[in-house]
């Protein structure tokens, strides 16, 4: 386990969460007005807790939705977006053929889309969690010597995978991967020694 707390934020809504489409690894879905506030409010609260200019390694996930999300975080923690490092092992759930597409759509088409507990069912040429659990595990292995606390700017779905193996959930039984239970658009949760504390719940909605 690491010696620093690892912030772990959910990006702010964007343009295809509000047209109930599936971003998955999307590259660039632009935040709405609301994403653009729910990453104010992280600011503000991260700001509460840590003060101006904290000691903090910035994380993102490559796509534009997290760094649209990081830049307004950083400019309330006064701390330089430019520095922030980009891991595309952060991303999100990668969902093939479905990706882009309509919830009403799919579901139209008999399509298991939603599954229990907020959770997305793998497209069928899409990427399965224990894939995610891989690739976000890697991630931690190759930063572990991240020096005290750091900020993860990442998203709904593979945050949860990161939560969970970091928090050593139980593997899920469906999906072969642990998962840490969701949390709302615009949410912070903080991860120290292996326990998770909810820094600040979002407005938003799940699933991602």
């Amino acid at each position: 386990m690491r010696q620093g707390r690892d912030f772990i934020a959910r990006h702010g809504e964007t343009v295809f969460n509000a047209a109930r489409r599936l971003q998955g690894d999307h590259p660039h879905t632009p935040l709405t007005r609301a994403g653009f506030a729910q990453a104010d409010a992280m600011g503000r609260a991260l700001r509460d807790r840590l003060g101006p200019r904290p000691a903090l390694t910035l994380w993102a996930s490559d796509t534009g939705r997290a760094l649209q999300t990081l830049a307004v975080i950083a400019e309330h923690l006064e701390l330089d977006w430019h520095a922030a490092r980009r891991d595309v092992r952060l991303t999100e759930i990668g969902m093939g053929s479905w990706g882009g597409r309509y919830y009403a759509d799919l579901m139209a088409d008999d399509l298991p889309i939603i599954a229990e507990g907020g959770l997305l069912h793998p497209a069928p040429d899409g990427e399965r969690y224990h894939q995610i659990a891989a690739r976000v595990s890697a991630w931690l292995a190759d930063t572990d010597d991240d020096p005290g606390d750091r900020l993860v700017i990442m998203h709904g779905i593979s945050s949860r995978v990161l939560r969970g193996v970091m928090t050593g959930q139980d593997v899920h039984p469906q999906f072969e991967a642990p998962i840490a239970p969701g949390l709302p658009q615009g949410s912070v949760a903080m991860i120290a020694q292996g326990v998770e504390t909810v820094v600040h719940l979002g407005s938003g909605y799940a699933p991602a």
